[in-house]
């Protein structure tokens, strides 16, 4: 009779059986990130075989290249282009741990989270958690639109998008045809722009290819900013450029208008415009998430996380929060920085930086922004540029933002993938991942079924 084997994997952990999540033995001081985005991506790298022990802690198991987002929802990228799985990233960084959790509660006094798997204990805490759509309590919007904030928002926007444009070529219906060709986009930031301009070579050069059983005429492209300008955040130079390429693009553009209401059909705006339309997307506000436990005092507007010079919470001594959830308010920046990627990079590496020198007692300065310029693209050779006293538009801007893009991007094949598909697309204008993998089912659809 043979006897039943046991194997065992040897784990020197703090794994017991507790309520406490496992992971490995240390007599380093621990660090605990919430959040792998831009921020918290850079301070692991920042922090990486350091003396400290780092653990990660995210509710995705990849850190995902955001401002290519709306490449994915208008076809031109797969999704796997522009996502890295972070134990590939962390792959031979002795130091670092991951965790699969959503984080739901910080208890300051015990230096403990509370996840969705177990307790975590650090000795130093990092929010950043960055932001989330903010519909602005407007719920019907909330529930019949899309916002455009992580991976999954751009599968939902293609698979909505093309299940529309299929159901358009049946139906025969003018008012409902009207409906699934329109697109509405909400706000006038780079997202907003950025996916208007896709949008509408979509419409130009793959519509009249793929359905050729009506024009390219039938798919309207509405771009709705409650201000007079777009790009608010760059130069006046940047703005009328956009605004004329999007016009050259047949975009709609709607300044001084503001949504307040939308159906799922109709969209109706403060002047009381309306615009049939089953596809809207939503990017024209973001907030902070991030887990309860900060006293409310230290939360500013935005949802944000109010934090001294040296990204400190202000109110606590071991808890810090970076990137987009941060708001360093001082008077050079009485909102606190912009919430961009090159700023929370910044922040993370001046963290790491920082971390490293309070565990060794040693002083640290505050944390200085520099910033690098601004760059938006419009479509295929249009991109305006901010960069300090130069500011440009066209071919050279388009070139240079891609340069950027590309070169930012996690991982040498996702790097490939992506400039391939790139040079495909600038000599054949192709948009090969027209696919619907999934049925899309709107918020609103699913609410109403379980009622």
């Amino acid at each position: 009779m043979k006897e039943k084997q046991t194997h065992s994997i040897p784990l020197e952990s703090t794994c017991k059986i507790t309520d406490e999540i496992c992971l490995p033995d240390t007599k380093l001081p621990r660090v605990v990130i919430v959040g792998g985005g831009f921020a918290g991506l850079a301070l692991v790298e920042k922090l990486k075989h350091k003396e400290v022990q780092v653990v990660l802690l995210d509710k995705n198991n990849f850190h995902q290249f955001q401002p290519l987002l709306y490449q994915v929802a208008t076809s031109a990228l797969e999704p796997d282009s522009i996502v890295f799985p972070f134990r590939k990233q962390f792959n031979g960084y002795k130091n670092v741990v991951f965790r699969l959790v959503e984080v739901e509660e910080i208890q300051p006094s015990l230096n403990t989270l509370i996840t969705s798997k177990g307790k975590v204990h650090y000795d130093y805490l990092v929010i950043a958690s960055g932001t989330t759509t903010n519909f602005f309590g407007m719920d019907k919007v909330a529930e019949n639109s899309l916002g455009m904030k992580d991976i999954r928002d751009s599968l939902n926007i293609r698979h909505m998008m093309l299940q529309n444009l299929e159901q358009a070529a049946i139906t025969c219906d003018d008012d409902e045809r009207d409906a699934l060709t329109n697109f509405v986009i909400v706000g006038g930031g780079p997202a907003g722009v950025e996916m208007a301009g896709a949008l509408a070579e979509f419409c130009k050069y793959i519509l009249p290819k793929d359905y050729p059983e009506y024009p390219a005429s039938i798919m309207n492209i509405y771009l709705i900013e409650a201000i007079d300008e777009l790009l608010s955040t760059m130069s006046d130079k940047a703005s009328s450029k956009t605004l004329k390429y999007l016009e050259d693009l047949n975009v709609k553009v709607l300044l001084n208008e503001a949504v307040s209401n939308y159906d799922g059909k109709e969209v109706t705006t403060k002047s009381d415009k309306t615009i049939l339309a089953k596809n809207l997307i939503w990017t024209a506000g973001v907030k902070g998430q991030f887990p309860n436990g900060i006293d409310g005092k230290h939360v500013v507007r935005g949802n944000r996380i109010k934090t001294n010079a040296n990204l400190k919470v202000e109110g606590y001594e071991n808890i810090f929060a970076i990137g987009d959830i941060a708001a360093l308010i001082s008077k050079e920046t009485p909102k606190g920085h912009p919430q961009v990627a090159q700023t929370a990079i910044q922040q993370g590496k001046y963290l790491g930086d920082s971390i490293l020198n309070i565990i060794n007692n040693k002083s640290i300065k505050p944390f200085k922004y520099k910033d690098k310029g601004s760059l938006a693209t419009v479509g295929k050779r249009k991109a305006v540029a901010d960069l300090g006293k130069f500011k440009f538009a066209g071919y050279f801007a388009w070139l240079l933002w891609s340069v950027v893009h590309l070169m930012s991007i996690s991982g040498f094949r996702n790097r490939l993938m992506v400039g391939f598909n790139w040079a495909v697309s600038y000599f054949t204008y192709e948009k090969s991942n027209r696919l619907i993998i999934r049925n899309f089912k709107p918020k609103s659809s699913i609410k109403n079924r379980e009622k």
